[in-house]
């Protein structure tokens, strides 16, 4: 079993990951988790947890998991969003075809009010990006 285990274990936080070194070579054949460190996500930070210092191995490997970490949730967040489509476009259906007077009086304003958000944000950020690359055209 013990060659089937990694060198590292990533307890995920809510900002990052607290890193545990796994040991499995002890006398009692136990497995043992250290805490050496901890991932900050948001700002890229790694702290060696209390008074150590992490080896070469250790940051390596630590610097490896944030990398994936942030292409993971990079790439969490863009499904959620194509997830949102999905969804607008079955409230579309709903309202459409299935909804009661009652249900859609009980929607519209939030539903509107959300709507208007949304579009005013990515007409501006468009907007931006469009002035952007102009300038960086001229």
């Amino acid at each position: 079993m013990s060659g089937d285990l990694p060198d590292y274990y990533f307890r995920i936080r809510e900002n990052g990951a607290a890193v545990f070194r796994v040991d499995t070579e002890n006398r009692q054949r136990r497995i043992e988790m250290e805490q050496i460190a901890i991932i900050n996500v948001r700002n890229g930070e790694i702290k060696p947890h209390g008074d150590r210092a992490l080896s070469g191995a250790d940051t390596a490997a630590c610097r490896d998991w944030l990398e994936r970490r942030v292409a993971l949730l990079a790439a969490r967040d863009i499904d959620d969003i194509l997830r949102a489509v999905d969804a607008m476009n079955l409230t579309t259906q709903w309202a459409q075809a299935k909804a009661t007077d009652a249900q859609l009086e009980e929607v519209t304003d939030a539903l509107l009010l959300a709507m208007h958000d949304l579009r005013s944000v990515l007409v501006r950020k468009k907007a931006e990006r469009l002035l952007q690359g102009g300038a960086a055209e001229t």
